[in-house]
């Protein structure tokens, strides 16, 4: 059975059901599976079936087809056609596929769906898991979140990341980049481009918001160059005297910019602790204010009081 899943990866092979009698994961003989005619696709990207082949020559098929049983000891397709078209073009005389003897699919979704949920899988092993349930098996995106406790949105999300190149899928699997990472890189839409991107983040070990950044640029060219806006001279000196009068204040950097008709002020601090121990020391300032304040009113009144008291004697 080791064979069987050579490939695969361990995280994805441990939610596949063993082969028993009749269903369960073993290889097939490439030459005795017949393609499925009620394959909906007739067309396929030969760029990418030509690096999924060069994938598959290196590591191996890492998601299996489901196949059922024929008379006379064949197989139809039943989902995996990409797979299958680049396993011939690698070579490779035998795939990994899943058997299934019936049309009974749900208890295998199921199984598969409990299985990811207690396995400790990587993005690209999750998101082939996902994309088995979902294009071979035909469960929602809801459904699957549901079963693995995740929101459709983050199972829509692992899905997409099979968009990307082998190249970056093989970088996101051995960690060089993260999930983040392969997101940002679907922002640019060029393939070729997110191959490029992709070996640049992991050796200029770029931050995800790095990633996203340059990923724009290559789809929409970098951001246009700003006129520094002229300020009047009268304006200027002013928001100088506003940033020394509350730098000393408040003793912090403080800095004043001219946002339209109106002033925007930043406050620097090195902590988030430094600006809440600013604000309550403000607010403490003005409720000593208040009550002096409210002390002096009383006070006058008092005094009032008195002296009204004594010219009524």
């Amino acid at each position: 059975m080791t064979d069987d899943r050579r490939g695969m990866g361990r995280g994805l092979a441990a939610i596949l059901p063993r082969s028993g009698d009749e269903d369960g994961l073993r290889e097939i003989p490439v030459d005795l599976i017949d393609p499925n005619p009620r394959q909906p696709r007739s067309s396929f990207d030969e760029t990418k079936l030509g690096e999924l082949a060069d994938s598959i020559r290196v590591r191996g098929v890492l998601q299996p087809v489901v196949v059922r049983p024929l008379a006379g000891g064949r197989y139809e397709l039943v989902a995996g056609e990409r797979r299958l078209r680049a396993v011939r073009i690698a070579g490779v005389e035998v795939i990994p596929a899943m058997l299934r003897q019936t049309d009974d699919w749900e208890r295998l979704d199921i199984a598969l769906a409990e299985n990811m949920a207690r396995q400790n899988l990587n993005a690209v092993e999750e998101a082939r898991a996902c994309a088995m349930l979902v294009d071979d098996l035909g469960l929602t995106k809801e459904e699957v979140g549901k079963r693995v406790g995740r929101s459709r949105v983050a199972i829509s999300n692992l899905i997409r990341l099979l968009d990307l190149p082998e190249d970056a899928l093989e970088l996101i699997e051995s960690g060089h980049l993260s999930e983040g990472h392969g997101r940002a890189i679907l922002l640019c839409k060029d393939h070729s481009s997110r191959k490029r991107l992709a070996r640049s983040a992991r050796d200029g070990a770029w931050s995800v918001r790095e990633t996203e950044r340059r990923a724009r640029e290559a789809e929409n060219g970098p951001p246009e160059k700003r006129e520094p806006k002229v300020i009047h001279p009268d304006l200027a000196e002013a928001l100088a005297a506003a940033e020394d009068t509350l730098a000393a204040a408040l003793g912090r950097d403080v800095k004043a910019r001219a946002r339209g008709d109106h002033c925007m002020v930043e406050i620097e601090f090195d902590t988030p602790a430094e600006a809440v121990e600013l604000a309550r020391s403000m607010l403490a300032a003005g409720v000593r204010k208040v009550v002096r304040e409210r002390r002096a009113a009383a006070t006058i009144g008092v005094s009032t009081a008195v002296q009204a008291g004594g010219t009524g004697d």
